[in-house]
């Protein structure tokens, strides 16, 4: 049995050998305020439509309720840094702004198994038991992350770092073995605010809330049904997430190069004709192994929609005429909406 600082920083240097960017370590009960503020955002209704994040608040809430066996969680950051600005895009209105994270191949699968490969290096050395989550279970990873001194959760409510700016995932692993605990980061945003001003659909009622149901990441992604029009012009071309917030912070002039080459951008910026055509046969094989498989052919391609509304180009009048009565009542009325916008720019509906 090693000394605990001994085995924290072989750890450490072991989870760096793995590919991750930076580690941490906190308490389960190391974030007491985020049951609180957990509650008060759900009370206000700002996570729109995900019933997931009400589900099992308890556990959100508190990584001690959720594994009470636990005695340390583990936090990491891997880096995704793109290489090419990733708001060039949206100048390019034929085209669709897909989030830099759902670029290359999905990250739950890749840094899940880097995860594993820790933690069972972990059991090997000192025994004792893990579990591992990345994103999709009720774990609170931005809180706890800076509680283990990755980072802090600035006023997009992201988190970022001194060093690694904000392009980077968060994995977790929590375990029974007594690890020493790092000094929880303080914020550094001072008085900037631009991911705040950038914002496209103004989703942040003051620094560090964000009202999801305003959010260009949770309409592409999580909203199900047609987009409220009021909210739908400033959507833009993105029509899967959305980095404006992420891309203009000023601390990524520190950030980390991605050293895994699976993030490398496999979807890009893709025309906007080849997308609308897309049948569910044609948008699973054309996104396998990324994460924008997850939402569907139809979400994705009222979406497409969307941005073919907002392009300004009237030879896309075709593509929105071709889904004006498409099987999905969301798809059909975004391609009514388009026909329509399109319609005021010099087209034809």
């Amino acid at each position: 049995m090693k000394d605990a600082s001994t085995l924290k920083a072989a750890l450490v240097a072991r989870a760096l050998e793995e590919g991750f960017s930076k580690v941490g370590v906190c308490a389960p009960d190391a974030v007491p305020e985020a049951a609180g503020r957990l509650a008060t955002w759900l009370a206000e209704g700002r996570q729109g439509q995900m019933g997931w994040m009400a589900d099992r608040a308890d556990w959100r809430g508190s990584a001690a309720a959720l594994w009470p066996e636990a005695r340390s969680v583990v936090m990491l950051a891997e880096a995704y840094t793109p290489e090419q600005d990733p708001l060039a895009v949206l100048d390019q209105p034929d085209r669709g702004a897909v989030s830099v994270y759902a670029q290359g191949k999905d990250y739950h699968d890749l840094v899940k198994k880097r995860l594993k490969r820790v933690g069972r290096w972990l059991i090997d050395q000192e025994g004792g038991e893990i579990k591992v989550f990345v994103d999709t279970a009720p774990v609170m990873e931005k809180p706890l992350a800076q509680a283990a001194g990755l980072g802090w959760q600035g006023k997009h409510t992201n988190l970022l770092a001194r060093d690694l700016g904000n392009w980077f995932f968060l994995g977790a692993i929590f375990t029974t073995v007594d690890l020493p605990q790092d000094r929880a980061e303080e914020s550094h945003c001072g008085t900037c605010t631009a991911c705040l001003d950038i914002c496209p659909t103004s989703a942040f009622p003051a620094p560090y809330q964000l009202d999801a149901r305003r959010c260009i990441s949770y309409l592409t992604i999580e909203h199900k049904g047609p987009v409220d029009e009021a909210l739908r012009g400033s959507m833009g071309n993105r029509i899967y997430g959305c980095d404006d917030c992420l891309a203009v912070c000023p601390w990524n002039k520190f950030a980390q190069a991605a050293r895994e080459v699976g993030y490398q951008p496999r979807v890009g910026a893709p025309e906007l004709v080849e997308l609308a055509a897309l049948d569910d046969a044609a948008f699973r094989a054309r996104f396998a192994g990324s994460p924008i498989k997850r939402i569907g052919r139809d979400r994705f391609v009222r979406n497409v929609l969307y941005a073919v509304g907002n392009s300004g180009i009237p030879a896309l009048c075709v593509v929105a005429a071709r889904l004006v009565d498409d099987a999905d009542v969301a798809v059909a009325d975004a391609a009514r909406w388009a026909l329509g916008r399109l319609a005021g720019t010099g087209g034809h509906a």
